[in-house]
């Protein structure tokens, strides 16, 4: 990798964004709130669109290639995310410690699930994604952007949502069954308005690095 192109610029900070954005939400995840007083969530929730989005734009410019090493990347740096916190939960806290073991593991004992749940769904929806993204943008030449990141985004998060909170909640007795489909279907729903909303960011994503790529570099790549 070239530190000097800007293609490979871009991708170091499309790379930190996805990364960042992806442990973050495993470490939030563990507190749940309730959107439009219809259904409740993680508040990780948030995050997710945004990796769906940074997916398409690095398939748009990098291939399935790009995709697939940045999540296996991802996928290593989640599970070692993991280890960490077992060790930290292990570890007793003086009497003093602004924050004692009960507060530490409320906190980060539930984030386990979510870091469990995660990484299956998380590489289960990411390799669908990249391969219903490429199958659309085969069908139609190249062009339609929003059909491709849109359709792959469909059925991406579909897997993430439902597996997730499977697992997440379900498994460990927070959420019943039934409570598990209405929560996890508001979710997906939720995470389609928002991924329509981010189409536009698509758009606006792929001009401005198209722009900011020299055509030659990209050539050359």
């Amino acid at each position: 990798m070239d530190f000097n192109k800007r293609k490979d610029l871009v991708f170091i900070i499309l790379a930190g964004f996805f990364v960042t954005n992806t442990i973050v939400a495993e470490l939030i995840g563990g507190k749940l709130v309730q959107f439009f007083g219809l259904f409740t969530q993680s508040i990780g929730i948030i995050l997710w669109p945004f990796v769906f989005l940074l997916t398409d734009i690095i398939n748009e410019h990098y291939g399935k290639q790009g995709v697939r090493k940045l999540t296996y990347i991802t996928v290593g740096l989640v599970i070692y995310t993991f280890i960490l916190i077992s060790i930290a939960l292990n570890i007793n806290a003086v009497s003093f410690s602004p924050v004692n073991d009960t507060a530490f593991k409320t906190v980060f004992g539930q984030s386990q699930w979510i870091i469990v749940g995660s990484v299956i769904a998380f590489l289960l929806s990411q390799l669908v994604d990249v391969y219903v993204f490429w199958l659309f943008r085969d069908k139609t030449g190249g062009k339609l952007i929003w059909l491709r990141a849109t359709g792959s985004t469909v059925v991406s998060q579909l897997i993430d949502t439902f597996v997730v909170q499977f697992i997440a909640f379900v498994l460990p007795g927070k959420w019943a069954f039934d409570e598990f489909l209405r929560n996890a279907s508001w979710g997906y729903l939720f995470k389609l308005l928002v991924a329509l909303c981010l189409i536009p960011l698509i758009y606006l994503g792929h001009n401005v690095i198209t722009k900011f790529i020299d055509k030659k570099e990209q050539n050359e790549s």
